[in-house]
């Protein structure tokens, strides 16, 4: 069985975020190289919906990342397994893989 890998327009953002401000540190340019590792990678894009962003309204306060909230929210709708290397993200009623 093959699994499908989708990408987050939360993290795109939050990805384009901490570059702009210098937290993150890329080889080229986000709107370069995200689409570039995608396509190479055969990985889709996941949208932001209105239900995607709404749904945060009934996610715990565990802790106070709103990308993180978002991505949570995505994979709760989607019943999409969330892969990460956060430990908060555990605490929520969300599938997971630890990255």
């Amino acid at each position: 069985m093959e699994n499908q890998l989708f990408f987050s327009a939360a993290s795109a953002w939050e990805i384009a975020i901490k570059y702009r401000i210098g937290k993150l540190p890329l080889p080229e340019p986000p709107e370069q190289f995200v689409p570039a590792r995608l396509n190479r990678d055969g990985i889709l894009s996941l949208p932001v919906e209105d239900r995607h962003a709404l749904a945060v309204s009934e996610l715990p306060l565990y802790h106070d990342d709103p990308f993180d909230h978002l991505l949570i929210a995505q994979a709760r709708i989607e019943k999409y397994l969330l892969v990460t290397h956060d430990e908060k993200i555990l605490r929520y009623d969300v599938e997971t893989l630890r990255a």
